[in-house]
């Protein structure tokens, strides 16, 4: 009897995780110190939950930090905020252009550890297809539990927004 509960919790368990880790979203653990302060003050690790929901249904905005796969190494996923999105025309940091309007399906991300940081200022616009979720919660240490906010530096605002930053 307890063999038969066991194979009834794992065979129903195993298909609900994967969906829920697939759809919903996950806890991840942060390393470097390209997003600090927000993530890792002195270089400590962070863990934070990872909605895809968010993703899946483009909601995503200016100033919210996004994991995505790397447009450099697509076996490396990195956490990054997003600065502009489709349309928006920003400032950039050292990329070849001083200023760029970010092309239809892309958005720009950076490190908010300006300067020690491999973003858009290295690798241009990024398609939003490779984005996978959206930071929103620390989960781990205990000290630092707390809702990360969506909010972007005075210094990197676009210096024009698109009307429109729908991905549909």
């Amino acid at each position: 009897m307890a063999f038969r509960r066991f194979v009834t919790s794992v065979v129903l368990g195993i298909p609900i995780g994967i969906t829920f880790f697939d759809c919903v979203g996950y806890v991840a653990r942060v390393d470097g110190i390209s997003m600090q302060p927000a993530l890792n003050p002195n270089s400590n690790t962070d863990y934070v939950f990872l909605s895809r929901w968010d993703v899946r249904n483009r909601n995503i905005k200016r100033g919210d930090i996004v994991s995505l796969v790397s447009p450099k190494d697509p076996t490396q996923k990195i956490i990054k905020r997003v600065v502009g999105l489709q349309g928006d025309v920003v400032s950039t940091l050292g990329y070849k252009q001083d200023i760029l309007r970010i092309p239809e399906g892309h958005c720009w991300v950076e490190g908010d550890h300006t300067g020690h940081s491999l973003d858009s200022n290295t690798f241009g616009p990024v398609a939003v297809g490779l984005m996978t979720a959206r930071a929103s919660l620390i989960v781990w240490p205990p000290e630092r539990w707390g809702v990360l906010r969506s909010e972007l530096p005075n210094r990197r605002q676009p210096l024009h927004t698109a009307k429109s930053t729908n991905y549909h």
